[in-house]
C-alpha cells in the first residue's frame, strides 16, 4: 500500500491479503472489536491480542442505497444494502450486506424477519481488499 497506516490498520490489511478476517481481543474482558483497533471499547484496555472471526453474522437493519448516491465502482458489489451487523464474537458495525434486493427487504420488514444470517466476505477494492458482508441463502 502507498498509505502509511496505524500498525493495527497495516496488520487488518495483510492478514485480509492472506485470506484471513482479524479482530483484536481484549486480554482484560474478552471483548472483540472489529474491525481492529489499538484498545478495547469496552474496558479501555491496551492489552489486546489478534484473532480470527468466524464470520458468521446477524444483520439488525437494512438501508437501501440511494440510486443517484451510487458511484459506478459500486457495480461490481451487485444488488446490497447498508445495515448494522453484529458478528459472532460480538462486535457492532455499520457495513455493505450483498444479496439484498427491495424485493428481499420488504418481505423481511413485512414478515419481522430482522435479523437475518450473513456472514463475512473478502471483497478486492480497487487496490486492496476489505471486508462486506454476504446474506445467507435461508433468508
Amino acid at each position: 500500500m502507498s498509505v502509511k497506516l496505524e500498525k493495527v490498520v497495516e496488520t487488518f490489511y495483510e492478514n485480509l491479503e492472506q485470506g484471513r478476517i482479524t479482530g483484536r481481543k481484549c486480554k482484560q474482558c474478552g471483548a472483540v472489536e472489529f474491525p481492529p483497533v489499538y484498545a478495547c471499547n469496552s474496558c479501555g484496555s491496551t492489552d489486546m491480542e489478534w484473532v480470527e472471526i468466524s464470520g458468521k453474522a446477524k444483520m439488525y437493519s437494512i438501508v437501501m442505497p440511494a440510486p443517484l448516491s451510487m458511484k459506478p465502482e459500486y457495480k461490481s458489489l451487485g444488488k446490497f444494502a447498508y445495515g448494522e451487523v453484529e458478528i459472532e464474537e460480538g462486535a457492532r458495525l455499520n457495513a455493505v450486506v450483498r444479496g439484498m434486493t427491495k424485493k428481499k427487504r420488504k418481505e423481511i420488514m413485512e414478515n419481522k424477519k430482522l435479523p437475518v444470517s450473513c456472514h463475512a466476505a473478502i471483497y478486492q477494492r480497487d487496490g486492496y481488499k476489505t471486508v462486506v458482508f454476504d446474506l445467507d441463502e435461508e433468508q
